[in-house]
């Protein structure tokens, strides 16, 4: 009798041992969730409508009443005690992400993206102070030197967004700033893109414009080199965003779960951030 009292013992100090970690694994995200709820929350996204500014190759979104498709009668909460809308947009709409799939055939679908992505530390570049000088300044390398040796080296792994004001533009024609070449808006040199993607291994990009390339980014040479850069290296990128002036340089964390839609190649999406300061 004595094994099986040994294993009846040895299972029991096991079960209670178990208890304990899963209690305590409890009680540690209890304490962070306190923590994160005791944080600023700041939304970076832009309400969306039928006049949402997009990229011109792309139309403006249709937003309608969703109808019996039998009898073509929209649903009313007085007729059918519900309704509903139907809309019509591209993925890369309002504020959006661009999954690699976006310009990569083998690229990760909006359905594959990790859970572990959709959440990550934030880094914020400023491009405001040289707009000043130049609207359509793009960030460079020699830029983004001169922002780590103010604030240390972009980890690995992060979001990286870039600053500029420009979703404060409530004219949704001097949002786009569409010239005779072209539209005319800041982003990021191409060898900018490559050292993000390849020697800092940020997951993607995300800026306040329609689009993360800069500028006449469709005649450039390849054309819209960031989003080659970024989604040929398995990357993503945030567009449409809002309310970058509230985030520190660092020490952010990023929220942005996207639609899981089989083989999207984009999607608008809610994008949150969690600050230090209160």
């Amino acid at each position: 009798m004595r094994p099986q009292l040994s294993l009846a013992v040895l299972l029991s100090l096991s079960l209670v041992g178990f208890s304990a970690s899963t209690a305590e694994a409890r009680s540690e995200l209890a304490r962070a969730y306190r923590v994160i709820a005791s944080k600023s929350f700041i939304d970076l996204t832009h309400s969306f409508g039928p006049q949402t500014p997009v990229w011109s190759g792309f139309g403006q979104a249709k937003m309608t009443p969703a109808a019996d498709p039998k009898t073509h009668r929209p649903y009313t909460i007085k007729e059918d005690g519900f309704r509903a809308t139907l809309y019509e947009l591209v993925g890369q709409y309002g504020t959006h992400v661009d999954p690699p799939a976006h310009f990569d055939e083998k690229g990760t679908t909006m359905d594959e993206i990790p859970l572990k992505q959709m959440i990550l530390p934030l880094i914020v570049l400023d491009d405001t102070p040289y707009l000043s000088q130049d609207p359509n300044h793009a960030f460079s390398v020699a830029d983004l030197d001169s922002w780590e040796k103010k604030h240390g080296r972009i980890p690995r792994g992060a979001w990286l967004l870039l600053r500029t004001g420009w979703s404060k533009r409530t004219d949704p024609a001097y949002y786009i700033n569409l010239g005779d070449d072209g539209p005319h808006t800041p982003g990021f040199v191409k060898e900018c893109s490559d050292l993000l993607a390849r020697d800092r291994d940020v997951l993607g990009v995300g800026v306040e414009t329609v689009g993360t390339d800069a500028g006449r980014a469709a005649t450039f040479d390849p054309p819209f080199p960031n989003h080659y850069v970024m989604h040929g290296s398995g990357k993503f990128g945030l567009a449409g965003l809002c309310n970058l002036d509230q985030l520190p340089p660092t020490g952010a964390v990023i929220i942005a779960a996207p639609l899981k839609i089989v083989n999207g190649s984009g999607s608008p999406l809610r994008v949150i951030a969690i600050t230090p300061q209160r």
